[in-house]
């Protein structure tokens, strides 16, 4: 089985039963955000997770080592050139000893799992695509969150996708969705999709009461915190540059896990690069509500311990 190596930060964290937040780092790398941004969007979100009282931990596969956290000296790095690491390619990554692969949602889950880390932030999760009826297309994102004890924060799944079925889906696999002081399943840019979460919470506490009393315990929660409102994007105008940017996926062929990078950067140009802020917002914000989960976690198992 697959262990990460740890920071010496989050090793000690661990050891005295310290909140930490693991973090993909996909978004930092040249696969997500554009420089500068990535590197602005990693000094956010660490900032934000120690603001809250938690420990960041960004997880990666550098020099073929799985690792979860990472020292601030590797940080460019982390900003760098990457191959994408989905949970099916970790064995892969190190077996073949990649230089860096930047870790999706589903092998950041599995990496914090594994390390007894219960909190995991992102941006968006990916879900069930569009047409998937006849492609097949499904996010491994899914799979990990129902088998995995970890509770991801994001700001709902891409907008791009078909969101009823990536909810029926984790209904299907038996995933809590809960809303975090909100009614609505998020749409990453914008605060709603027009479809409802099945719960609200109003707290951390509440959060963590909830994942203490789950019916699984290899099983995660997905907990979605919309975009600050101040930072989304019009629906209106979103949801026609959606539709075109996938059109011309279809015409480039672009499938499987291309179409993600593809269609945001459309949208960037489309909005003129108008996304990009709202992407570091939501970001931000994931990490700041994934802190004050992870320390309430943390509260409640030395009041158990007690």
């Amino acid at each position: 089985m697959l262990h990460p190596e740890l920071s010496s930060e989050v090793a000690v964290a661990l050891a005295n039963g310290e909140p930490v937040v693991a973090m993909e780092s996909t978004i930092f790398s040249n696969l997500g955000l554009p420089s500068p941004f990535n590197e602005e969007a990693l000094r956010r979100c660490i900032v934000a997770v120690r603001a809250g009282g938690a420990v960041p931990a960004v997880t990666a596969v550098l020099d073929g080592v799985a690792r979860l956290g990472i020292d601030e000296s590797e940080h460019p790095r982390i900003l760098g050139v990457a191959r994408k690491v989905a949970e099916r390619d970790l064995a892969v990554a190190v077996g073949q000893a990649w230089e860096f692969g930047a870790t999706t949602v589903s092998a950041s889950v599995a990496l914090a799992a594994a390390a007894g880390v219960h909190v995991f932030a992102t941006g968006g999760i990916g879900g069930v695509h569009r047409g998937a009826e006849l492609t097949g297309d499904i996010s491994a994102d899914l799979d990990a969150l129902a088998h995995q004890p970890v509770i991801t924060v994001c700001a709902g799944a891409k907008a791009f996708l078909d969101l009823s079925r990536t909810l029926e889906y984790l209904e299907t696999v038996g995933v809590p969705v809960l809303g975090w002081r909100h009614d609505w399943f998020p749409a990453f840019y914008t605060r709603s999709s027009g479809l409802r979460v099945a719960h609200r919470v109003e707290a951390a506490d509440e959060v963590a009461a909830i994942f203490a009393s789950r019916s699984r315990a290899q099983s995660g929660i997905l907990l979605t915190a919309p975009i600050p409102e101040a930072d989304e994007l019009d629906a209106s105008v979103l949801d026609g540059l959606l539709q075109q940017a996938l059109d011309d996926c279809v015409a480039a062929g672009v499938t499987g896990a291309a179409v993600t990078p593809f269609v945001l950067a459309r949208i960037s140009q489309a909005t003129a690069g108008r996304s990009i802020p709202a992407n570091l917002a939501l970001a931000e914000n994931n990490a700041r509500v994934a802190a004050e989960v992870a320390v309430a976690i943390a509260r409640g198992a030395r009041s158990r311990a007690s």
